[in-house]
């Protein structure tokens, strides 16, 4: 058993998330974190919500609000919805808490005391009508590097330069369209170039890296440059030094506390625990792996910028935390767009989560995300093709074996029939089924989830064809041969179960209980609300006790399991659907 940490891209606490989102950063977490567990792996998987910036104040304002009161509302409504979703957190929590100020505070004073934080007079920009400071990200212009006419103020999302506002050509404010002011003003950067050759040298080592991600964060090294870690800012992480910490238009810049967030969500977890000190078992121990996962557009900050925090914090003097480890694997997906074009709040070209769950099951997303996401290409999500793969998949291919399997054995003989002697056919089958465990396991260890459904489907269409070959039905005057048949499938459907549960818990969960099976087979979270460790404010929390369920194993059924007669397991979709969701888009 191995030590894993799987540290979830913290979604942003201005609004609620759409499936777009999910598909980077939720869905393929978790998928990799219960087989992990299953597979005998101690999984630590931890975010939250990321609720600092210039962002938050501008919707903020925009609603009337406070930004506290803004992101209490938002981080509820996506706690909810990662709920909803069955995202198996051992703590999902945000970045609000005493315990992330500490943290994040803790990793500033390190790496300024090893010389990796310099302070430099820049040039910001502000909003000529309000006098506010305006983000990186709230600017458009022009990239001066390839040209490209929506370059954002942090960086250009073309060619994937780090940037600064003042940079760009013709810049202009996302929020009102006026062309922004640029004042002088004292700030702390990161001296990213000090990393540079520790960077390669560890990029070197990543050999088994998506090749997207890894290429584009060598690209990356070859120009890095200090990057700004403050702000004028009224509303983040106070900075923690003389003549800084209690100035009220200074904070840390978001992006470096969000990155800090996977560290102090497990210091949180292991306070919660009754460990203070077991965060160290996934951050101090060599053998410890640690995957990062989130969409393209994050790439940078945890191949280049997060692991030069680590680095710079870990030395060259001695920090109160210790030495830090790097990343394993940053795992990034590419973008979904929705029936050709980008998913935009603003353009109503969204289907926000929770709206989706209200109207479809959870494990029906989560089956097209991981079959037909966007695991290293971009991937368009349409209607037709969510309600083809729905119905002809889930609900003609796996459930209809289930229900079909199921049913007779609970009519003809009210029970899981035992086998008799087994044929040559039906030796061929149970091997074929028992080999999916190490096929499907090697890919889910990959981070090749799509190829890992697939190879699990492909079983449930050999189990399929057994059944329509053996024709059960047929077998009436020969009951011992009926219930061998019967058997072999049911072994055949619960193994199937095992594989697809990573992709399909709350199925997975109904089906075994479809079996006679009783307790606990995909653990599911909870939402606890919980009081601030450092500062008694409540707020919730996704957690669970994930230490039971089942293993990625055979497991032999046990004859004379008395079965009831099944209902389905997934909804057929009506092709009303398609014209009732398009008809939502353009209204």
């Amino acid at each position: 058993m191995s030590r894993v940490l799987t540290a979830v891209a913290w979604p942003y606490a201005n609004g609620p998330r759409h499936i777009g989102h999910v598909s980077g950063f939720g869905v393929p977490s978790d998928v990799f974190s219960r087989y992990m567990r299953m597979a005998g792996h101690d999984v630590l998987m931890v975010s939250g919500t990321d609720e600092h910036g210039t962002p938050i104040q501008v919707q903020a304002d925009a609603e009337g609000v406070s930004p506290r009161e803004l992101v209490d509302r938002y981080n509820r409504v996506i706690v909810e919805d990662l709920h909803g979703l069955g995202l198996t957190y051992d703590l999902f929590t945000r970045t609000t808490t005493g315990n992330h100020y500490n943290v994040v505070q803790e990793l500033f004073q390190g790496l300024y005391d090893n010389g990796y934080i310099i302070a430099k007079t820049t040039l910001g920009a502000r909003s000529p009508s309000t006098g506010r400071t305006l983000p990186d990200r709230y600017i458009e212009g022009t990239c001066p590097i390839c040209g490209y006419d929506s370059a954002r103020g942090d960086q250009c999302d073309n060619c994937g330069n780090q940037l600064d506002p003042d940079q760009l050509i013709n810049p202009r404010s996302k929020i009102n369209g006026e062309t922004p002011e640029f004042v002088e003003t004292e700030h702390f950067f990161l001296d990213l170039p000090a990393f540079a050759e520790q960077l390669n040298a560890w990029l070197d080592t990543r050999d088994g890296w998506r090749p997207n991600v890894l290429k584009f964060s060598r690209n990356l090294i070859d120009d890095l440059q200090p990057r700004a870690i403050t702000r004028d800012l009224e509303w983040g992480v106070p900075i923690p030094l003389e003549g800084w910490k209690n100035r009220d238009d200074k904070r840390i810049y978001v992006w470096f506390d969000a990155v800090i967030g996977y560290l102090s969500a497990s210091i949180e977890w292991a306070r919660r625990s009754g460990e203070p000190e077991a965060w160290r078992k996934w951050w101090q121990d060599p053998e410890a792996e640690g995957y990062y996962f989130m969409g393209k557009d994050n790439i940078v900050f945890h191949s280049v910028i997060w692991p030069s925090i680590l680095l710079g914090y870990s030395g060259p003097k001695p920090q109160a935390l210790g030495a830090l480890s790097l990343p394993t694997e940053v795992v990034s997906s590419e973008y979904l767009t929705m029936e050709g074009k980008k998913f935009s709040s603003s353009r109503r070209v969204v289907i926000y989560v929770r709206d989706f769950l209200e109207r479809y099951d959870a494990d029906a997303l989560r089956y097209f995300i991981a079959v037909a996401g966007p695991e290293s290409n971009d991937t368009d999500f349409t209607w037709s093709e969510f309600r083809r793969r729905n119905n002809d998949e889930l609900v003609a291919g796996w459930g209809n074996l289930v229900n079909r399997s199921i049913s007779m054995a609970a009519k003809n003989f009210g029970e899981i029939p035992a086998a008799g002697e087994l044929t040559a056919e039906d030796e061929t089958l149970l091997a074929a089924v028992r080999a999916g465990f190490d096929s499907v396991g090697q890919l889910l260890g990959k981070h090749r989830q799509k190829a890992a459904i697939t190879e699990a489907m492909r079983v449930v269409g050999e189990v399929n064809k057994y059944f329509s070959d053996q024709a059960p039905w047929k077998l009436k005057e020969d009951k011992a041969r009926m219930g061998t048949v019967l058997h072999v499938a049911l072994q055949a459907v619960q193994d199937c179960n095992t594989l697809l549960t990573p992709f399909l818990p709350h199925a997975a969960q109904r089906i075994h209980e479809l079996l006679g099976g009783t307790g606990v087979h995909a653990p599911m979270p909870e939402i606890r609300e919980v009081e601030d460790l450092d500062n008694g404010v409540t707020y919730p929390v996704l957690t669970g006790d994930y230490t039971v369920g089942t293993k990625w194993e055979h497991v032999a059924i046990a004859p004379g399991t008395k079965l009831e007669a099944p209902t389905p397991v997934f909804k057929k979709l009506d092709e009303s659907i398609v014209e009732e969701e398009l008809a939502r888009l353009q209204s």
